[in-house]
């Protein structure tokens, strides 16, 4: 057991507790060493090795290190303990055939980066220790920020690209441009193109110019505007068939010419009627709440005033009133309820 220095002062009193109550006699990712010795994060006393002092504690040196957030290769020796054993490490490298053969495949794997690897992988998951933490804070603090900046702005744009080619990968094409030019010519939006790969359907509309700035330029055309042709392609391939040459001329025959609900547009087309309603906005085609329903009541409204001679309701309706008729006088000779006429009185005066 390594024996306490005498030399040094030590400290009594905790300067903090772990978060299971162990008291701290050093603060927590910092491993004090003072010329040939360190001091103890349990008890405050210095040693030559607080590794061999530990067993009187009845801690490990992976545990120690672990729980004072201390990194895997923190030494727990003062300078002369850690020279003497790194002295007898390098006789026994120079003489000792299994530790020569335990070198050389460290050597081979850290020149191939399988070493980097299973360190990653082994690191993957686990909680950085304080000490790497502080390390990590004071050299980004060495750094100036715009370097900073700029290098987090690089790693960004390179983990975008990375996912951009990963969905064109995944679409089976060749590379992203390619991706994106042949769904947009296929009428696909970028939203619906982001949905398939599993992102923000504002993924694409994000990020393409980041990804890249010569296909968002070309794309712009499409992508923009008050009525880009991409998002009529999938209604049009519905209406040719119809024997419509464009949209707006379909929607205006349908809507305003035929009566027809959006809802009725939009089954003949097999399309959502939210899609149909998008398109009827933008080729400026006014909308008509309940078109069916109103035009029957029109052409009801005519025929009543036709079958006495004028050629309107509202004639009709104010020649009656004018010669005194009441509203339930008026329904006997037209046929309609009294409250049909005069919700179409108030409609018509107003």
């Amino acid at each position: 057991m390594s024996a306490p220095a005498t030399d040094r002062p030590v400290e009594r009193h905790p300067v903090g507790a772990l978060a299971d109550g162990t008291p701290c006699h050093a603060p927590p990712g910092v491993m004090e060493i003072a010329d040939e010795h360190a001091r103890c994060h349990l008890c405050g006393q210095w040693f030559r090795s607080v590794g061999a002092h530990l067993r009187s504690h009845g801690w490990d040196r992976a545990s120690y290190r672990t729980a004072f957030g201390l990194e895997r290769g923190q030494s727990l020796e003062g300078g002369t303990t850690r020279d003497r054993r790194a002295r007898a490490m390098r006789r026994r490298r120079a003489h000792d055939p299994v530790v020569r053969a335990g070198c050389e495949i460290g050597r081979r794997w850290a020149s191939t980066g399988e070493l980097t690897r299973a360190a990653a992988t082994a690191a993957r998951g686990r909680r950085q220790p304080e000490q790497r933490r502080r390390k990590t804070l004071r050299t980004l603090a060495s750094i100036p920020v715009d370097v900073r900046t700029e290098a987090a702005a690089r790693a960004s744009v390179s983990r975008l690209r990375a996912i951009a080619e990963t969905m064109a990968t995944d679409a089976g094409f060749r590379s992203f441009a390619e991706f994106i030019r042949t769904r947009v010519a296929a009428g696909d939006s970028l939203a619906r193109l982001s949905r398939e790969a599993g992102l923000h359907k504002d993924w694409l509309t994000r990020h393409l110019g980041t990804v890249d700035a010569d296909l968002a330029a070309d794309l712009a055309s499409d992508v923009g505007g008050p009525c880009p042709p991409r998002h009529d392609a999938r209604l049009l391939a519905r209406i040719v068939g119809l024997g419509f040459r464009d949209v707006a001329s379909y929607l205006r025959q349908r809507h305003l010419d035929e009566h027809r609900s959006v809802r009725a547009i939009a089954t003949e087309v097999e399309m959502n009627p939210q899609s149909v309603r998008a398109a009827m906005t933008r080729h400026g085609v006014p909308r008509t709440p309940h078109a069916p329903s109103r035009q029957r009541t029109a052409e009801l409204a005519r025929s009543v005033a036709h079958a006495h001679g004028f050629d309107d309701l509202d004639d009709y309706l104010t020649d009656r009133r004018r010669a005194g008729w009441t509203w339930q006088r008026i329904a006997a000779e037209s046929g309609r309820p009294p409250t049909w006429l005069r919700r179409r009185a108030r409609s018509d005066m107003s």
